[in-house]
Order: C-alpha cells, then sequence, then structure tokens
C-alpha cells in the first residue's frame, strides 16, 4: 500500500515482538544465498569464457547431388489419347520399361498403314530416279554418237572439198592450155590466110586452119565452162561443211537439252526421294512415340493423367518417377549477409527431419544425432526467397547419412566457421554483427583479404 497516511504503523509496531521474526530473518540464510550468488557468478565467468564455434544455420531439403538423379516428371511428346496402363503407383521400373500406350487423335497420323505407304512411295520415286539416271545415260551416249557422227561427216566433206580444189586446179591449168592451143590456132590461121594471099597457099588450106581456129575456140569455152563448175563444187563443198555444222550442233544442242532436262528431273524426283524419306522416318519415330518408355531405372511415385480414353496435349506432365540410383545432397539457403562465409570445402553439420537428435550448435563436437557434410556449390544468384542457395554433399571423412533419408526431407544445416569466447558471441549477437570473415587456405586468398 502507498504510504499517505500520517500515521505510521512501522513507528507503533516493532516486528521483533512477533515470534516469527526470528525464523524469517537468520544470517546464516544471507550466508548460503551470498555463496549461491557468487559461486552461479563465478560459473558465469567460466562460462563466458569457454570456447564458442561460429556458426551459419539454414533450412534447407534433401535433394540429389547430380542432375540426372532427381525426381522428374514424364511428359508426352505427342499429343493423344491414353489407351493403356502397364504400372501402377509405386512400382519398380527399368530403363526403357513401357509405362502407357496412348493413342493418335490427329486425323492425319491415324492411317494404320501410313508408314508403309510411305515407304512405298519413296521406292517408286527411287525407281524414277533409277529411270531418269537411265535416261541420261542414254542422252549421252546418243550426244557422243553424234559428235562422232559429226567428225566422219565433217571428214567426208572436207574431203570433197578438197576434191573439189584439186579439180578446180586441174581445169585451171586445162582452161590455160586452151587459151594456149586457141593462141596458136590462131597464128597459124593468120599465117595461112597471108599466105594463100600471096598465093604460096591453097583456099583449102586456110579453111583447114580456120575450123582448127574454131575447135580450139569451143574447146576453150568449154574448159571455162569445166573450170566455173569445179569452182562451183568448192563453194558447193564449203557450204555443206557449214551445213553440217550447224545441223549437228543443233542434233547435239537438243539431246544435251533433254539431258538436262532429264537431270534436273532426276535432282527434283531425288528431292522428292529425301524428302519422303524423311516423312517415313519421323513416322516410324511418331509411331514410336505412342508408347511412353521409363528414361531410366526408379520407382513410379504419382500418376499425374489416370484412367482410360483421357485426352492428352504435347508435352503434358504424364506420371512422376524417382530415379532408383542416386546420391544424397542436401540443398539449403543462406542470408546474403552470412555468403562471404561460404566455401567450397567448408564442413557442415546436418540434421534431418525424423531423426532424434541433441544439437549444441556452438559445440558441434557435443551433438547427438546430427551428421557431417561438405559444401560442394555456392549458388551466385538470388533464389526466390531472398536467400542464396547452398548444395552440401555427404563428408568421406564423417559418418555416413542415414539409409532411409529420403529426397524431398527437411533438414537443418549449421556450417562451422571460427572459434570464439561466447562472451564475444553474445555482444555479437546483441549488437547484430555477422560472424568473423574467413576463408580457408585452400582457396588462395591473400593475408589481407583475411583481415
Amino acid at each position: 500500500m502507498l504510504n499517505i497516511s500520517h500515521n505510521q504503523l512501522n513507528k507503533k509496531v516493532s516486528l521483533g515482538d512477533f515470534k516469527s521474526f526470528p525464523k524469517a530473518f537468520k544470517n546464516k540464510h544471507y550466508k548460503i544465498f551470498n555463496r549461491f550468488i557468487f559461486g552461479f557468478g563465478i560459473l558465469v565467468l567460466i562460462i563466458l569464457i569457454l570456447p564458442w564455434t561460429q556458426n551459419v544455420s539454414g533450412r534447407g531439403y534433401v535433394t540429389t547431388l547430380s542432375l540426372d538423379q532427381r525426381p522428374q516428371t514424364i511428359q508426352s511428346q505427342i499429343p493423344g489419347r491414353v489407351e493403356k496402363w502397364y504400372v501402377r503407383e509405386g512400382d519398380y521400373v527399368k530403363k526403357g520399361d513401357t509405362i502407357l500406350y496412348i493413342s493418335e487423335i490427329k486425323t492425319e497420323y491415324q492411317d494404320p498403314l501410313l508408314v508403309d505407304r510411305t515407304v512405298a512411295q519413296r521406292d517408286a520415286k527411287t525407281r524414277s530416279v533409277e529411270s531418269y539416271s537411265g535416261k541420261i545415260n542414254a542422252l549421252n551416249s546418243q550426244i557422243a554418237a553424234l559428235d562422232r557422227e559429226r567428225v566422219l561427216k565433217l571428214q567426208q566433206a572436207e574431203n570433197k572439198l578438197r576434191q573439189a580444189r584439186l579439180k578446180t586446179k586441174s581445169d585451171s591449168i586445162d582452161l590455160e592450155a586452151a587459151k594456149t592451143n586457141k593462141a596458136i590456132a590462131e597464128r597459124q590461121f593468120n599465117r595461112t590466110q597471108t599466105l594463100q594471099e600471096e598465093g604460096l597457099k591453097a583456099v583449102t588450106d586456110v579453111e583447114e586452119k580456120r575450123l582448127k581456129l574454131q575447135e580450139t575456140e569451143a574447146k576453150l569455152i568449154s574448159q571455162e565452162n569445166k573450170y566455173l563448175a569445179s569452182q562451183n563444187d568448192v563453194i558447193n563443198a564449203q557450204v555443206e561443211i557449214s551445213r553440217l555444222s550447224a545441223e549437228y550442233a543443233d542434233k547435239i544442242a537438243k539431246a544435251s537439252s533433254d539431258r538436262y532436262t532429264a537431270e534436273s528431273s532426276q535432282f527434283e524426283a531425288m528431292a522428292q526421294v529425301q524428302k519422303l524419306e524423311n516423312q517415313s522416318t519421323n513416322y516410324k519415330m511418331r509411331s514410336s512415340m505412342n508408347y511412353i518408355l521409363a528414361p531410366q531405372n526408379g520407382y513410379i511415385n504419382k500418376a499425374i493423367k489416370a484412367g482410360i480414353g483421357e485426352t492428352i496435349k504435347e508435352g503434358e506432365r504424364l506420371v512422376n518417377i524417382m530415379p532408383s540410383d542416386y546420391e544424397l545432397a542436401v540443398e539449403t539457403y543462406v542470408s546474403p549477409i552470412d555468403l562471404p562465409l561460404m566455401h567450397v570445402g567448408e564442413k557442415v553439420r546436418i540434421q534431418f527431419d525424423g531423426w532424434p537428435s541433441v544439437v549444441f550448435s556452438g559445440w558441434p563436437n557435443s551433438s547427438f544425432g546430427t551428421f557431417g557434410g561438405k559444401i560442394v556449390a555456392v549458388e551466385t544468384f538470388i533464389s526466390n526467397n531472398g536467400k542464396f542457395r547452398v548444395l552440401i554433399a555427404p563428408d568421406p571423412e564423417a559418418e555416413p547419412w542415414p539409409q532411409n533419408v529420403r529426397v524431398g526431407g527437411g533438414a537443418f544445416t549449421m556450417a562451422l566457421l571460427n572459434d570464439v569466447p561466447i562472451f564475444y558471441e553474445i555482444w555479437r549477437q546483441l549488437n547484430g554483427f555477422p560472424p568473423n570473415y574467413y576463408a580457408p587456405e585452400n582457396t588462395g586468398t591473400t593475408t589481407t583479404e583475411k583481415k
């Protein structure tokens, strides 16, 4: 009660008059309490100077060390309809085992003989390519025959031209001889006519010389005609050579054009063969996709699409599978302020959910039920939860992890740092300072960076 009255009871009543006073106020109680306080203080001082292992704790879950050993979902590569399941949830499957069968729902792939008919079209086009090859070979033979025939014809025409030129030369010589004969006959006629006028020759001699002159003139005209005819033969032979060259050039060009046309058709047929080959291969691969196979050895966890007759889309998840062979790891998360303290190779203590444990974070050697680990990877990009991911693998130098740990279970991790006194750790926690920054020697950090 508040002492607001002028009538003070402690001045009028003496506590020593009561029987309970000597029992409550004994000097030996003060001595025991003082000794207790003194001992407790000494114990606290001893505890404050005990070593304490700084640590960075985090929450995570159990995962696998390799990416191909983690739980995965099996998707359908093609749209279809579920026709038959070959497994149940919890079954163990080997790589390549059939999980379910789906049928086609697209009309362009529902023909059961689609692959065989595509292969038949491909074979037909292949024979067409072979036919074009035969045609090309025949045209090549025809071009070669025309080329040989052209050479022979040209040689024949050149022989005729050579004969015509020789005949022209012979006719020119005969023409010169006829001119000479005419000149001789004309001189003889003039001489005989002069002698006849002088009375030395008879008229019959003059007429005989005139007749001979007329004959030589006729022969000269005939020889001129022959010479002109032989020159005309030379021109005709030259024209024939030009005609033969043009004729066979036209025939060879036409045959070459037909060959190029056949080659173009052959190339188009070959392209169609390749296209049909591609289609037949795609159809074969698509038909094999109707059977959903296990990608690796594992256990069927959960069927996402169940029942018969359900339609599925391309890339839709069908079933979850957990690989049977895996190496365990722990995926934990640390705050950004603690990220500089995380290094590959650091020791970590792990507490798994479901395993009884007594944990002393500052005295890891006194903890019970925790298991050793080693950091194998530190993520360099922040996660969606605002923390950085750290991957921890089993420490080969520590105790083995429990065999019944399952992927996806929770885990509490403690990364062990420096050893400091407890009073320093309490002072650090009260002030909100981070643990002492340090780097292991195997990281190549300099002395300045450690300081």
